[in-house]
């Protein structure tokens, strides 16, 4: 069992060393980007990573406090799931009724890994070997979809 002090130094060492690890890799359009806090350029529109003790979690997340901005998000992400897909080269599930950790809704479409954790550092190469191609891939999605977007900037 870990402290606080020692799951936060962990984390941050994990995160840390991925983005690293990403830093050789430039984004679609050839820039370099922060692959652990990337830009959408979208207000509420987010591409987030996460890992805990049990699972790890990347997931493509609107959280817009208008329900029906949300809605329409939702239809936009619909209109191009076929593309999203198969640049992931995978189903991811959609929930388009979902609550963030403090109670807010929120819209997502997300991929999670089980089994694995972050406080253990022989998992970090799956860790790694789980979100590196699946942010690349989002990253790939992104940069020809995000001009369909552009009305919710």
């Amino acid at each position: 069992m870990y402290s606080r002090e020692e799951e936060k130094q962990l984390k941050q060492l994990f995160w840390t060393k991925f983005g690293q690890f990403m830093a050789l890799h430039l984004s679609a359009d050839g820039d370099k980007v922060n692959w652990i806090n990337y830009k959408t350029g979208i207000k509420h529109l987010y591409f987030k990573m996460d890992a805990d003790k049990k699972q790890a979690r990347i997931a493509v997340i609107w959280s817009h406090p208008d329900a029906g901005i949300r809605a329409l998000m939702a239809e936009q992400f619909l209109q191009y799931k076929v593309i999203l897909t198969d640049i992931l080269g995978e189903e991811w599930g959609w929930d388009m009724e979902a609550s963030d950790a403090y109670g807010k809704p929120i819209c997502q479409i997300y991929q999670t890994l089980d089994g694995y954790s972050i406080f253990k550092e022989a998992d970090w190469g799956e860790l790694i070997s789980f979100f590196k191609p699946r942010m690349i891939a989002l990253d790939e999605f992104w940069s020809t979809a995000k001009y369909a977007f552009d009305i919710f900037k």
